[in-house]
């Protein structure tokens, strides 16, 4: 009797010991499967930022009988002087032949940067250009904790060491190129003449759309122009009448959730209109935020939002 009870309790001890092996077992299965999920979604992730695009869209935003007008819109290139496959990709876009390039901001990420820029634009800048400047034209990317993102209440300033900023302007100008940093200026492209304004980046207030306010001229197609799209500037906008504002910053949300999109935009605006065409306000202005190019060096990753240029044809509205 007395072996029946201790080979049962060694019956029990097995069985407890199993159990507690078997859920171990699952916990470092489990651990295991999220560690190597993780690590494929950062290596999509690494891919995805290579996977440049160009999208296409038509806007029926021109006067009535207007020739159509494409646009070539980029944003947040981001540019280092070794991403040679980025320079090269930005490079083909002239293949697209637009009749305008509009550059929303952020060209740098690096002090050395400015000639690569100017060799990826290299055969855009014969063609008419407008541009505004964003923070990291200014100044050197930082290493930032992501999660700050998610506090809309955050102080945002300027930080990291000076770029060439001026030099990149020089360069720009030099080209023919329309700096709309708390500016204003007519173009004439495809017959139509433009009147374009623009404000420097609302992100580190350096905005002064006061220096531009007013109705746009009631003859011309009134083009907006900003790095990021806030809507103290979007308001101004609105109410001065523009017909299609262009802005970049967002980069799309950058990382997003398939079916769901951006989990952030870095400014005041929803969500929903990270990137991509939308419309604002009462008068539902036109707006189209460019998910851009490039990324931070310290954050080189992409999720569900590939980086972009878009071939925006501008054709006449039906009424």
């Amino acid at each position: 009797m007395e072996n029946l009870r201790l080979w049962g309790i060694c019956v029990l001890v097995k069985l407890k010991m199993s159990g507690i092996l078997g859920v171990m077992g699952f916990l470092a299965t489990t651990v295991l499967s999220i560690g190597t999920a993780g690590a494929g979604t950062l290596g999509y992730s690494m891919l995805e930022a290579q996977a440049f695009t160009t999208r296409n869209l038509t806007l029926n935003v021109l006067p009535p009988g207007s020739t159509p007008i494409k646009v070539l819109h980029l944003s947040d290139l981001h540019l280092t002087p070794a991403q040679t496959r980025k320079i090269n990709w930005v490079a083909s876009l002239a293949k697209l032949e637009p009749d305008l390039v509009v550059v929303t901001g952020d060209f740098l990420a690096h002090k050395l940067a400015v000639p690569a820029v100017i060799e990826s634009l290299s055969g855009l800048l014969n063609r008419p250009g407008l541009f505004v400047l964003g923070s990291n034209d200014y100044f050197a990317p930082v290493i930032k904790n992501p999660l700050m993102y998610f506090n809309k209440d955050r102080k945002v300033v300027g930080e990291g060491s000076a770029l060439p900023t001026d030099e990149l302007v020089l360069q720009l100008t030099n080209a023919g190129w329309l700096d709309l940093d708390n500016k204003q200026s007519s173009i004439t492209v495809n017959g139509l003449r433009i009147h374009a304004r623009g404000t420097d980046d609302p992100h580190i207030k350096l905005d002064r759309y006061e220096d531009v306010a007013g109705p746009f001229d009631a003859d011309a197609f009134a083009l907006g122009v900003t790095h990021a799209p806030y809507r103290r500037v979007l308001n101004s906008f609105a109410v001065d009448g523009a017909d299609l504002v262009l802005a970049g910053h967002t980069h799309g949300g950058q990382i997003c959730l398939p079916f769901y999109g951006a989990l952030v935009t870095n400014c005041d605006l929803p969500q929903n209109q990270a990137k991509g065409l939308s419309s604002f306000g009462d008068r539902d202005m036109p707006l189209h935020v460019s998910a851009g190019v490039g990324t931070s060096p310290y954050t080189p990753i992409r999720l569900a939002c590939r980086p972009e240029a878009t071939l925006l044809t501008l054709t006449s509205r039906t009424n």
